[in-house]
């Protein structure tokens, strides 16, 4: 078989996982901007093979953040979080001390992975304060907001994710 019907095959074999996609921004809980960061990220997750099972704009409270967070993992028991938003250094952005109130454990290779790749592009990244572990049987990934950082955190992440993913799935 040659390399390329090889991959396909790989690929139509693999296991479909779910989804969730939380994206948090006051601003765009508005309703006055067009949230770009999460249709792409919609995207990507759909092009992976995943499934979407749910996707909301909230703005950055974190009452909200973590009643979608724990509805989510407990309720709809998606494979993976990706929130967007909410990760840097202004006074609403919470969604890194949210996720820390529901994970059962924490999971920060993935985050300092984020970390230390965004770097060699962009010294602006060390503050980043995203971060990522696992509630029940649900991987939760903090992203940055912008376009650019979500598009290039889920492509050097996601291979590997979905690894784990697969990990988690045979427990």
């Amino acid at each position: 078989m040659g390399k390329n019907k090889a991959k396909k095959k790989e690929k139509e074999e693999r296991k479909v996982f779910t989804a969730g996609i939380i994206t948090t921004s006051d601003g765009l809980a508005s309703g006055k901007e067009e949230d770009e960061s999460g249709h792409l990220l919609d995207f990507m997750l759909k092009d992976r093979g995943f499934e979407i099972k749910y996707y909301i704009v909230i703005p950055d409270e974190i009452d909200r953040i973590q009643e979608a967070l724990v509805m989510l993992c407990d309720d709809l028991k998606v494979d993976l979080v990706l929130t967007t938003g909410g990760v840097g250094f202004r006074k609403r952005d919470i969604t890194p001390e949210a996720t820390q109130g529901v994970l059962d454990k924490e999971v920060p290779g993935i985050s300092e992975a984020l970390r230390s790749y965004h770097l060699q592009y962009n010294s602006r990244t060390m503050l980043s304060r995203g971060v990522s572990g696992i509630r029940r049987n649900t991987l939760i990934i903090n992203l940055p907001g912008d376009v650019k950082g979500v598009r290039s955190s889920f492509e050097s992440i996601i291979d590997t994710i979905y690894e784990g993913l697969e990990i988690m799935a045979t427990d």
